[in-house]
């Protein structure tokens, strides 16, 4: 009887093969096991991850090639506020929509995207020559596709600290509505006060640290989850999840509600002070490229940690990674409190210029930071982060129409334009989709 107690054991032992989990709090063992590691290897995987974190964010922060670089300047610009909120949300938000069908989702917000910023690539070569020279319809839809970018920078700012106040309270385990609100509303009132106060210049040199933070962050987590799925494969265990795949007509009008995840690169529009037009055509589309590799990689080795659940919690990022590796929420949230907050000032900046222009200097620019204040906290206050999602992907949604619509106009007048037709045939389409997100796109629940 004893022999057979000790061969079952061994059974047992054998059948195991030292398998070990680096980190799992949310009790998912059975299907997040880790093949052939030990408790030495999940200690040697977080300093891996610590180190790649900081080596690319000090190398990418620090390197004097990259900051003499005018091609590298024109790339991370709109890379960086392509992959700053978006990176963060994408993955929970599709878990909870679309489950297993994430990938091929992201995919179509991407290839939108990049539809869109054809149209835009195409404006800067071919309408800003003509922008400033005559009033036609093409400068009017121009002019008022500002005025709308100004008030979708009013709600991206809103959009960032709210995101920011969530990472923030989830570190500390708090929940509360009120607590988030208030968080938004303190930042908002510290970055409107320093600008009218002194201008938000003061503000920028925090902006090239934290877009190499996050950057270095996004690198070490698709190391870890490169790690992660090799090691399930391995052992013979990675599997989709259980989950819900299932789309009907309001997942649809939900993922149309998400375009935001993937916004950022029509920041090459207005760099026209530092870069030439060839050069933000040629690093747009390069940033938009690197940014569909990266989410689309993120997003196939994400897909295996997706559980029920994870559809309305924007900071669900931090749960779904710790099986992984526990630094990863530790790094996750730190970066995310930097980015975001580096993004809101970037964004209040960018929408105080526009007010500025718009207005033709009659308002100043310490007055549209105090119009910018008031419209935000009053937008903090009316909406919670994942309604302003929905509201931030609806209004670049109006701006991309506008700008589809001048695109198409130009190519209108341009009866000499190469592949004429297939462009007015393509901008128009884009013009009817970024319509549908605006009337349609809802937040997730």
């Amino acid at each position: 009887m004893g022999q057979l107690q000790t061969a079952s054991l061994q059974a047992s032992q054998a059948g195991a093969k030292d398998v070990a989990v680096c980190h799992d709090p949310l009790g998912v063992e059975s299907r997040h096991l880790v093949a052939d590691s030990s408790t030495e290897s999940c200690y040697m995987l977080n300093a891996v991850i610590i180190v790649s974190a900081l080596g690319l964010a000090g190398y990418l922060a620090f390197s004097k090639r990259l900051a003499e670089s005018g091609n590298w300047k024109a790339t991370v610009t709109p890379l960086a506020s392509i992959m700053g909120s978006g990176f963060l949300v994408s993955a929970p938000l599709l878990a909870g929509i679309v489950g297993n069908l994430a990938l091929v989702c992201m995919a179509v917000l991407l290839m939108l995207a990049y539809g869109v910023g054809s149209a835009i690539r195409f404006n800067i070569r071919h309408f800003e020559p003509i922008e400033n020279k005559g009033l036609g319809a093409a400068q009017s839809i121009a002019f008022v596709s500002r005025i709308v970018l100004a008030g979708a920078y009013f709600i991206s700012v809103t959009y960032y600290l709210q995101l920011l106040a969530a990472f923030l309270l989830n570190a500390i385990g708090i929940q509360s509505e009120v607590a988030a609100h208030s968080i938004t509303t303190a930042l908002l009132i510290t970055i409107g006060t320093i600008g009218a106060w002194r201008g938000l210049g003061m503000l920028e040199g925090l902006e090239k640290y934290a877009v190499a933070l996050n950057l270095g962050m996004i690198g070490a987590l698709l190391l870890g989850l490169a790690v992660y799925n090799a090691r399930l494969l391995w052992g013979g265990n990675w599997a989709l999840p259980d989950v819900s795949s299932d789309i009907d007509w309001h997942d649809v009008r939900v993922l149309l509600g998400l375009l935001i995840v993937v916004q950022g690169f029509e920041t090459s529009r207005y760099l026209g002070d530092e870069h030439p037009a060839p050069q933000r055509i040629a690093t747009m589309r390069a940033a938009q490229l690197i940014s569909a590799a990266i989410y689309l990689v993120f997003i196939a080795l994400a897909t295996t940690l997706f559980h029920s659940g994870l559809g309305a919690d924007v900071t669900a990022i931090v749960q779904m990674t710790q099986p992984v590796a526990s630094v990863l929420p530790i790094l996750l949230s730190v970066a995310a409190i930097g980015s975001q907050f580096s993004a809101a000032v970037a964004d209040d900046e960018g929408a105080g210029g526009l007010i500025e222009d718009i207005t033709h200097r009659k308002l100043p620019i310490r007055y549209a930071y105090i119009l910018i204040l008031l419209v935000t906290v009053g937008l903090t206050w009316e909406t919670n982060v994942n309604g302003i999602i929905a509201y931030a992907s609806r209004a670049f949604a109006l701006y991309y129409m506008f700008q589809c619509l001048v695109a198409w106009i130009v190519s209108w007048q341009a009866k000499d334009l190469p592949g004429r037709t297939r462009r007015l045939v393509g901008f128009a389409l884009l013009s009817l989709i970024c319509l549908l997100v605006f009337v349609l796109g809802l937040p997730s629940e």
